[in-house]
């Protein structure tokens, strides 16, 4: 039996966590829940665990996120990954003026059909973004600003394509050499256009 078949967490605090670090990644690969921390506190509650329980940290919900992407969606993660990095690169396109620069799930690699493009954009100004996108006819809406590398953003929008969504975060142009931490403290890897490219051509699944 896989731990995610299981149903009572086993005794013990690193037990605990590993229980609600592997529900927490089916929930999130099986329900959409797109957030780590969200999908954590939905799997303590599952689980029947108390409010003071250990909760894992967003590196070992990943960790199992992909474990059980590699037991249970072999074919079909992959090319939900490759599809959504194929529409980054054209939305990239798009937003060269702005040094886009690919982040979050489509980046490291456990993007899936429920997820969004997450990329940032570094301009002059927030409304400079804003301006470009409605003179091309871009419909977007403003959202909060959240996820990982938020830190110094100064808006965060969203779009939609047919085959996409697609978070913007927007950085003042000065911080484009800034090396930016999630909100766990590890860094914040992006990518470039002309590098996931690169990754799209490669023989492999792209990950």
């Amino acid at each position: 039996m896989s731990r995610h078949e299981r149903h009572r967490p086993p005794r013990g605090t690193h037990a605990s966590r590993l229980l609600i670090a592997s529900t927490a990644a089916r929930l999130m690969a099986e329900d959409g829940i797109r957030h780590p921390i969200l999908a954590k506190q939905k799997a303590a509650r599952q689980l029947g665990l108390p409010e003071s329980a250990m909760l894992p940290d967003n590196a070992e919900v990943e960790a199992e996120l992909r474990l059980y992407q590699a037991l249970y969606q072999r074919d079909a993660q992959p090319e939900a990954l490759y599809r959504l990095r194929l529409e980054a690169c054209k939305i990239m396109e798009i937003l060269l003026d702005f040094h886009p620069c690919l982040i979050g799930r489509a980046l490291d690699g456990t993007a899936d059909a429920f997820s969004a493009i997450d990329l940032m954009l570094f301009a002059d100004s927030a409304k400079e973004v804003e301006i470009f996108l409605l003179n091309r006819g871009i419909a977007f809406e403003h959202t909060e600003i959240r996820g990982a590398c938020r830190d110094k953003a100064e808006a965060a929008l969203r779009l939609f394509t047919p085959a996409a969504e697609a978070h913007l975060l927007i950085f003042p142009s000065h911080c484009e050499r800034r090396h930016f931490k999630r909100g766990d403290g590890r860094p914040c890897e992006r990518m470039r256009r002309e590098a996931l490219l690169k990754l799209l051509q490669t023989p492999c699944d792209g990950k």
